[in-house]
């Protein structure tokens, strides 16, 4: 069982500048096709000031700064038992390249399910900019199967 005295405990703050080129490759990962998100004119033309983060690009900041990583050796749940449950964004304000986004984490709830079969790690996040401006708020749910 996972320990629930973790519920409440705060993540390494994540930060990652945005660039162009990160920008582009993840909105091509992602099928993207919309060219506000690779090309510079049609993102000003739209009303951004330089290229905007797709929607879900702000769930690769945590995932490339390890702390995702630092979290499931925390709670010790081994990835091959891990399935994503669910992930949420509630959007301030864009994000553009030039920005950098810091993300601060806690972990909001564990709780089980089929008398602990399925065990749920609830992960609660808010994204700033380097203005200090809340940009978007993200909820994730790990299931760790038994």
């Amino acid at each position: 069982m996972i320990d629930k005295t973790w519920i409440g405990h705060e993540l390494g703050a994540s930060e990652l500048p945005i660039e162009a080129s990160r920008l582009r490759f993840f909105a091509k990962a992602i099928g993207e096709d919309d060219p506000v998100y690779t090309d510079r004119a049609a993102a000003q033309a739209a009303g951004y000031p330089d290229l905007p983060a797709p929607p879900t690009f702000l769930f690769a900041v945590e995932l490339d700064s390890g702390a995702v990583d630092r979290m499931l050796e925390l709670l010790q749940l081994p990835l091959s038992k891990l399935l994503h449950g669910e992930q949420s964004f509630t959007y301030h304000q864009p994000v553009c390249v030039g920005d950098t986004v810091t993300v601060r984490s806690c972990i909001e709830d564990i709780y089980d399910k089929k008398n602990g079969a399925l065990e749920f790690v609830v992960k609660s996040s808010r994204a700033t900019n380097q203005a200090g401006e809340l940009v978007a708020e993200l909820r994730s749910v790990l299931v760790c199967r038994h």
